[in-house]
């Protein structure tokens, strides 16, 4: 894959009853915080190998010493009053840097892949912007290779009109979408999921 590429990965610090906090809410502070870790392990793998570069944005503090080795990933801090105007801050840099074709996921994701990413970028060959819909009514990834500054603004972030409202901005624009997916917001999103059994469990 091309040096053009970007990755961007928004995560949240994983610190106790600050991360997860409607699945908190359910299962509780500590086991949040467990099921976040092994979300962020799972971003980790799925995207070390990814021939991309990739930058990590934190939400509160760059942390030097963590699962995000220094040599795979660039770490920057996320700025924005809104988690639109900081998707867009990061795109823009990203593209002031001179990358053709940047992607930004979440770290909540277990349905995803690296070839889920590999397949996305290379959509942006023939797409203006890719858009991986939520099962939630949000999306869980969204590729551009210009900034559409409509698609960060006037958003009801975290509710169900996410991804209707950000394809309304986009109905001129070449868009492809990928497969529907389940991001990990609450308990019935992975109680019946093989995969969290042993860490619901405990």
């Amino acid at each position: 894959m091309s040096k053009e590429n970007l990755l961007l990965i928004f995560t949240r610090n994983p610190e106790l009853g600050k991360c997860k906090t409607r699945l908190a809410a359910s299962v509780g502070d500590q086991k949040a915080l467990e099921i976040y870790k092994f979300l962020l392990n799972h971003t980790a793998e799925i995207t070390q190998n990814l021939k991309v570069k990739k930058h990590v944005y934190y939400s509160e503090t760059i942390w030097k010493s963590d699962i995000w080795n220094n040599e795979t990933y660039e770490k920057r801090l996320q700025e924005g009053i809104s988690l639109g105007l900081r998707m867009e801050n990061a795109f823009k840099a990203g593209f002031k840097q001179g990358y053709k074709k940047i992607i930004v996921i979440g770290s909540d994701m277990y349905d995803l892949s690296q070839a889920d990413l590999e397949n996305a970028f290379n959509l942006l060959d023939s797409s203006d912007f890719v858009v991986g819909p939520a099962e939630d009514g949000g999306y869980y990834l969204l590729g551009m290779k210009t900034v559409e500054h409509s698609v960060f603004t006037d958003k009801a972030w975290g509710t169900p009109t996410v991804l209707k409202d950000t394809l309304k901005n986009l109905e001129h624009k070449k868009v492809t979408l990928l497969e529907t997916r389940n991001d990990v917001d609450i308990l019935e999103d992975i109680n019946e999921h093989p995969a969290f059994n042993a860490l619901l469990k405990k």
